[in-house]
């Protein structure tokens, strides 16, 4: 069986045609083949973007090339009969009945469906000037690559259509073991019509995996509609929400549309949702238990409305239900299924060399600048920090970077102040860290006191901030540990006890 390990690289162009590359290599290879292509399903263009295309062991760039339905009666092309039937298929001349020429002449051709979640996501073809070609051990070889490399097509599908639509690209990428359980939650989530509450710490890229959620649903083709429940005043967010009639309020010049009605058919994301009202809550509770919308100032019968209900938050929702902070009927409604999603310093060690040069490719095409690199002694700053801002912190701090840079690496100076001086022990500028006039003790601690403090930070968290625990799992005494605790700067909550 065929398995594609690019667990350590980000999904963006290159890796794509990479990757896409290895396939097709594969399957001519498998076949003997040696014309054959990748198609993938564009649900904008209902049609099959050849996303890669061989000829003659030849790589051919067909961009915005589509293959479309016919309207005339003649065959729309094997391509589209193995994508509409999700099955496989073998011509064996131009004579048979689903054979349609597409840019060259070809008599024989063996197809078979890229599954995702028991549908077609695409097709992998590949063809030969000879009839006869291929026989049903073909198909069995294409069948078996198309199965291990579905996930990984399916993440380029997400990723161009995402940056095509003017979207950033998505980074669900099995980056690192909490990132693939996310990614399995999901594929799991994303088919059903249940409600899902995305919970994590600000900028850990709730909003990428509510757009991943949908794009992978059957809502797909349907509109995503994101409203910020923190950027808008509570006094405007229910006529967001619901809409309003003519007149409803001093300044209802004219009829609005609520975002709920917009989103019919597809999917709404209420971020930050732990700011609504308590007013409010109730009946956004009616919309998703019933379908059911009121704008403000009307009389009428309540709209119907058929609308997903994906919310986010940073806030320890099941504390506001018990502080009557947050409804408890909606709680329990909004968190059928729940994905938490995991800092950026619990997977940074895995990916984030990775992750750093991808937004700094992002932030030289942004902003027109020349290629660049990180030195040795700014990437070890960026491993050391925490980023409690997670991967949009992260984001940010390679875009400022870039700016500063004067040349065509970027040295730790370059980094921003909150970086370089993360805590006291490492208050130091690029050319600080390389002085070789400090002491070897002075170096060691530099470098150690950041790392300490995320073991530290960890294995607290591990042992549900039982300090006596966390003393046994180190192998040091409790005081010792107390003393460490300390030293790194680190309170532990008064609810906290040494032991339970």
């Amino acid at each position: 069986m065929f398995h594609i390990n690019k667990t350590d690289e980000e999904l963006h162009r290159v890796d794509i045609e990479s990757l896409e590359k290895r396939i097709m290599q594969l399957a001519l290879k498998r076949t003997g083949a040696h014309h054959g292509a990748i198609f993938l399903y564009d649900s904008k263009a209902k049609a099959l973007a050849i996303d890669f295309h061989v000829v003659e062991d030849l790589v051919v760039t067909l961009p915005e090339a589509m293959l479309r339905r016919r309207h005339d009666g003649r065959p729309n092309g094997v391509a589209f009969w193995v994508f509409d039937h999700n099955k496989p298929y073998l011509c064996a001349d131009a004579t048979d009945p689903n054979y349609a020429r597409y840019f060259l002449d070809v008599q024989s051709i063996a197809a078979v469906p890229i599954p995702y979640q028991r549908r077609a996501i695409g097709v992998i073809s590949v063809s030969s000037r000879r009839e006869n070609a291929f026989d049903e051990g073909s198909l069995e070889e294409l069948n078996a690559l198309a199965e291990s490399a579905a996930k990984f097509l399916r993440r380029a599908q997400l990723y161009r259509t995402t940056r095509e639509a003017g979207g950033r690209p998505f980074l669900i990428k099995g980056m690192s073991k909490q990132w693939l359980e996310v990614e399995q939650r999901i594929e799991q989530v994303a088919p059903t019509d249940a409600p899902v509450l995305i919970i994590g710490e600000s900028g850990t890229g709730k909003d990428l995996v509510a757009r991943a959620t949908h794009f992978n649903s059957r809502r797909a083709t349907g509109p995503f509609i994101t409203v910020n429940c923190a950027a808008i005043p509570e006094t405007l967010l229910e006529s967001v929400l619901f809409g309003h009639v003519k007149g409803a309020f001093t300044g209802a010049s004219h009829e609005k549309v609520g975002e709920f009605q917009k989103a019919d058919g597809g999917t709404l994301f209420l971020d930050e949702v732990g700011e609504l009202a308590m007013a409010l809550q109730a009946k956004v509770l009616r919309a998703v238990e019933y379908g059911e919308v009121q704008p403000l100032g009307s009389n009428k019968p309540a709209a119907r409305v058929d609308v997903r209900l994906i919310c986010a938050t940073n806030r320890e929702l099941p504390r506001m239900v018990r502080e009557r902070m947050f409804r408890d009927d909606l709680y329990y409604r909004l968190s059928v299924m729940q994905m938490e999603l995991p800092p950026l310093r619990s997977y940074k060690d895995d990916c984030l060399d990775t992750m750093a040069r991808v937004f700094l490719d992002q932030a030289a095409n942004k902003h027109r600048l020349d290629t660049m690199r990180f030195s040795v002694d700014a990437m070890a700053m960026l491993r050391a920090y925490d980023f409690p801002g997670n991967v949009r912190e992260l984001k940010n701090t390679v875009e400022h970077a870039a700016i500063m840079a004067r040349g065509e690496e970027i040295s730790a100076a370059d980094l921003p102040k909150s970086i370089r001086i993360e805590d006291s022990a490492a208050r130091e500028t690029s050319h600080d860290v390389a002085d070789t006039s400090k002491t070897l003790k002075q170096l060691r601690e530099m470098w150690l006191a950041p790392l300490e403090r995320r073991y530290l930070t960890e294995l607290l968290e591990e042992c549900d901030g039982n300090v006596r625990k966390a003393a046994v799992r180190a192998n040091i005494n409790t005081v010792t540990m107390y003393r460490l605790l300390k030293k790194r700067g680190l309170k532990l909550q008064r609810s906290v006890r040494a032991e339970d």
